[in-house]
């Protein structure tokens, strides 16, 4: 890259590939990083409010959480940091939170969410130091796909259970959730197959729009539902502090949580091979750096009450259409996004998505996560012949359908920690004996751009 310094002297470029050490003129700068701001916008503010966290604070800071990475690795790797879908089940479990409804125990989630950071930062030093070979060779590509399926499925009964409209004054649902639901499911399919150009990137924004618009006319216009009550968005200031939120540190709520950072070095490995793959550039040097930016960003986003973060593949499919992968583009986006994180009255908005539609929203967000194992394994020639690979995603996958629990002196892992530390554990005791083959290279990425 140009430049010797810690920052690469970025070149301006008008035309063909922008690569990440040069830039384009500032007006263009601007648009595209508007832009990459639409790309993160729906999948960032859905996480935050399944889990019950307050969405302005979130999408503060995943700008802030965007220039910290940005920052950490010398604007030499693109890339945009948004909320991390990992988190959404060990967080409702750790808080027994309802999905789509305020947590009561946020501060709960936050501590075990800044341990996650902790763990995955300390990976990262462990990685600037050693290199990156070890973490392939720990989670090769049959362990992070059985991981992100097991993710998935985890978090099936909660979307099924928000889709249904089931909640502590309907116990049994109603039909006109499930219909809604089911709209908003065909609504985001639509889009992501039939729209044109790069809107097709983003169906979750413009299905749930288009969802939303439909409540709208058939229950405050028709009556068939619970209508949308707007009095809050009418009583926020355009202008404010979103709501901070303190961490509590509890031994269940860490133990609960921390194992996620082992999901997100397998993510963000397999996004910086896919930057280098698109620029023809060896990102390689930069992993260490990379996981520290994402373990540092996640530490500051949980001591104030948002979400963890982790690179967007929604993002990374902007640039794959445009071509231009300059990482001043993801400053310009990070700052719009604070600037939205102060607006009150921008957060109310989005706390008036009906719960059908967020159900709706949920059945194919959590169903992608849990697909993206198959691509994982497709691309990666994954041999499921071989035994120690098929009992491992079995054993995997049921651990997390099921929701395994399992305590271990005082903590107690939930569905996704006995999958992840099953799958790791089990493939490597099978695979005692075997030749020793160079894993490829990850590529994982449980978010609904992948689609």
């Amino acid at each position: 890259m140009n430049g010797d310094g810690f920052f690469p002297r970025w070149t301006l470029k008008t035309e063909g590939v922008i690569m990440p050490d040069e830039r384009l003129p500032s007006g263009q700068t601007v648009v595209l990083g508007l832009q990459h701001v639409v790309a993160m916008f729906g999948a960032t503010v859905l996480a935050p409010i399944l889990m019950g966290f307050d969405p302005n604070v979130s999408i503060l800071f995943s700008g802030i959480a965007t220039l910290v990475f940005f920052v950490v690795v010398g604007g030499r790797v693109p890339s945009y940091l948004g909320s991390s879908f990992a988190f959404i089940g060990p967080v409702l479990v750790a808080t027994g939170a309802t999905v789509g409804q305020p947590n009561p125990n946020i501060g709960v989630a936050l501590g075990g969410i800044i341990a996650a950071g902790a763990l995955y930062t300390l990976i990262g030093l462990i990685v600037a130091v050693a290199g990156h070979r070890w973490v392939e060779r720990l989670m090769p590509p049959a362990v992070t796909g059985a991981i992100v399926a097991a993710i998935g499925l985890v978090l099936a009964p909660i979307a099924i259970q928000s889709a249904s409209g089931i909640g502590p004054g309907s116990p049994e649902g109603s039909a006109f959730a499930r219909w809604m639901a089911i709209l908003t499911v065909i609504a985001v399919g639509v889009v992501a197959v039939y729209a044109p150009g790069i809107w097709r990137r983003l169906p979750i924004l413009l299905g749930g729009a288009v969802a939303y618009a439909a409540y709208l006319v058939l229950a405050n216009g028709l009556g068939l539902g619970a209508p949308i009550d707007f009095s809050k968005v009418a009583a926020a200031a355009w202008f404010g502090l979103p709501n901070f939120t303190s961490p509590v540190f509890t031994g269940n709520a860490i133990s609960l949580i921390a194992p996620v950072a082992i999901i997100l070095v397998a993510e963000n490995l397999g996004h910086i091979k896919a930057i280098g793959a698109m620029t023809g550039r060896n990102l390689d040097p930069y992993l260490g750096r990379a996981f520290i930016g994402d373990g540092l960003a996640t530490m500051i986003s949980g001591s104030f009450g948002g979400t963890g973060v982790t690179t967007y593949a929604e993002n990374m499919g902007v640039m794959a259409v445009t071509r231009i992968y300059s990482t001043l583009i993801f400053v310009v986006a990070a700052l719009i996004a604070i600037l939205l994180g102060f607006s009150p009255k921008f957060g109310a908005l989005i706390q008036t998505i009906p719960g059908p539609v967020l159900g709706g929203l949920s059945i194919v967000v959590f169903g992608l996560i849990a697909a993206t194992a198959g691509r994982i394994w497709v691309e990666n020639r994954v041999d499921f012949s071989e035994p120690r690979n098929l009992i491992t995603v079995a054993v995997a996958l049921v651990l997390g359908a099921g929701n395994f629990k399992l305590n271990l002196a005082g903590f107690t892992l939930d569905g996704i920690g006995t999958a992840t530390f099953g799958a790791i554990i089990l493939y490597h005791l099978l695979n005692q004996g075997h030749r020793r083959e160079e894993p490829a290279g990850t590529r994982i990425s449980p978010s609904v751009a992948d689609a």
